[in-house]
C-alpha cells in the first residue's frame, strides 16, 4: 500500500506540474525499494534508481525468474543455461546436451530423467526435474506455490555463489509476496520484463526533451541533491534506523543524521511513509500472518505534531485509523479486549 498510495501522489504532482523527475522516493536500503519497483514497472511508469540495482536486474532474482521462464517456455536456451550452469559440476557443455535434449523430446522435461549428471549434481538434478515437470504440466499450482518451490530449490545452490546470501534470500521471500498479486505465470514474466526507457547516457545523442523519470535513491546517495517533493519509504524502526546499526550510541546518531538528510531533501513537500502492518509468507493455514510495525524513533511526538498524519486509505478499518493518529489506546485492558474480540 505504500507503493500505491506514492504513485498515486506522484502522478497527483504530475498532472499539477512537477515533472517526475523533480520528485524522488528515498530509502535506507536499496531493497526497501523492490515493491515499489515492481508497481512502477507493471504500470510502466519510468524511474531511475542510484545506490543500488534495480530489484529486477539481480542475479538471484534473475535466476529465480529462469526458472519459470524455462518452465513457460523449455525453448528459452538463455533460461535453461541460466539454471543449469548453477548445479554443481554442470558446465556449457552438459548444459548444451540437456538444452538439445528438452528440444528434441519435443519440450518433455521428462526427458530429462533419464540423463546420467555429474556426481555433484544428482540431487539438485533430480530436484530440479522435478519441480519443472510439475509446474510446465497442466496443473501447475498457484502462482506463490511455484514460486515458493523455486525458491526453496535455489536456495542451496546459492550457497558460494554470492555474498550476502541472507539478504538475497529475503529478496526471493519478497518476490514471492510479490507473486501473489498476479494469478497468471506468464503476466507476471511479462510484468517483470518490462522496462522503462533507456537510460540517457546508454543513448548516442542528446536526451529528447520530454524525457521523464521517477528519482528512487538510497538516503546516501542523496546527499547534497533536492527535490519539489521528496517521498521517504518504511520510516520503521529496523528500517530507519536499521536494525544493523543500532550496537552503539555512535551507530545511532549516524542513522538520524541519515534520516534528517533524507527529509531535508525537499523543497516544497515531504512525505514519511511509514507502513501499519509488515505481513510475512503464509504458514501453514494461516494466510494473514503479519505483525505491527513501530514508528522510527527519530519522529518524536514534538516532531509529529507538525506533520499531517493520515492513513494511505479511505477504508481503513477503525483501528488502523487510530493507530495513525496516535490515539489508540495503550493500556493493559485495552489490549486483552481487542484480543478477546478476535474470537
Amino acid at each position: 500500500e505504500q507503493a500505491d498510495f506514492i504513485i498515486e501522489r506522484v502522478l497527483e504532482h504530475r498532472e499539477a506540474g512537477t515533472e517526475l523527475k523533480r520528485q524522488a522516493v528515498l530509502f535506507r536500503a536499496a531493497h526497501h525499494s523492490m515493491e515499489l519497483e515492481l508497481e512502477l514497472t507493471r504500470r510502466n511508469i519510468p524511474f531511475r534508481k542510484y545506490g543500488g540495482l534495480r530489484f529486477a536486474e539481480t542475479a538471484h532474482v534473475k535466476d529465480l525468474l529462469a526458472v519459470l521462464r524455462l518452465a513457460e517456455n523449455p525453448r528459452d536456451e538463455l533460461a535453461a543455461f541460466r539454471v543449469l550452469l548453477m548445479l554443481p559440476g554442470v558446465g556449457p557443455v552438459t548444459a548444451r546436451k540437456l538444452s538439445d535434449l528438452l528440444l528434441a523430446s519435443d519440450s518433455d522435461f521428462a526427458s530429462w530423467a533419464t540423463f546420467e549428471p555429474p556426481s555433484s549434481a544428482a540431487d539438485s538434478f533430480r530436484a530440479l526435474v522435478a519441480l519443472l515437470a510439475d509446474i510446465a504440466g497442466p496443473d501447475p499450482g498457484e502462482l506463490p506455490s511455484q514460486v515458493h518451490r523455486a525458491r526453496l530449490l535455489l536456495a542451496p545452490l546459492m550457497e558460494g555463489r554470492y555474498d550476502d546470501l541472507t539478504a538475497r534470500l529475503r529478496d526471493l521471500e519478497q518476490l514471492e509476496h510479490a507473486s501473489s498479486r498476479v494469478r497468471d505465470r506468464s503476466r507476471f514474466l511479462a510484468e517483470m520484463a518490462l522496462d522503462p526507457p533507456s537510460w540517457t547516457e546508454d543513448l548516442a545523442g542528446p536526451p529528447h526533451l520530454d524525457e521523464d523519470w521517477l528519482v528512487l535513491s538510497t538516503m546516501h546517495s542523496a546527499k547534497g541533491l533536492e527535490w519539489d517533493a521528496v517521498f521517504v519509504l518504511h520510516a520503521a524502526d529496523g528500517n530507519i534506523p536499521s536494525d544493523m546499526a543500532t550496537g552503539s550510541a555512535a551507530e545511532i546518531e549516524e542513522e538520524r543524521r541519515l534520516f534528517y538528510v533524507a527529509c531535508t531533501r525537499a523543497r516544497d513537500e515531504l512525505c514519511v511513509c511509514h507502513p501499519m502492518r509488515y505481513y510475512a509468507l503464509p504458514r501453514q493455514n494461516f494466510h494473514d500472518f503479519h505483525g505491527y510495525s513501530q514508528l522510527t524513533r527519530f519522529l518524536p511526538e514534538g516532531v509529529l505534531a507538525r506533520f499531517d498524519r493520515r492513513c494511505a486509505r479511505a477504508d481503513a478499518s477503525t483501528d488502523e485509523a487510530q493507530v495513525a493518529s496516535g490515539d489508540l489506546g495503550r493500556s493493559l485492558e485495552d489490549v486483552r479486549r481487542r484480543i478477546k474480540s478476535m474470537w
